[in-house]
């Protein structure tokens, strides 16, 4: 069980550090680093640990960021 409270107090740190280098982004820089976010808050999930919610609305945010972003570069 210590094994699986290390991995998820690894994968927390990585996610808190990835999340203080996403709010500091420009945009394009957050939509970079939103795929790396996303899986490391996936693999806290499985691991057992707790996303907070201000992570939860954050992957959001760059969810629909990274739409739009596709959207407004398709030819029309």
């Amino acid at each position: 069980m210590t094994s699986d409270n290390g991995k998820i107090d690894n994968l927390m740190q990585q996610a808190q550090g990835l999340e203080r280098r996403i709010l500091a982004a420009h945009r394009q820089d957050r939509l970079v680093l939103y795929s790396e976010f996303s899986r490391t808050l996936t693999r806290l999930r499985v691991a057992g640990g707790r996303v907070p919610s201000r992570m939860q609305r954050l992957e959001q945010m760059l969810g629909e960021e990274a739409a739009e972003e596709m959207f407004d570069n398709m030819p029309v």
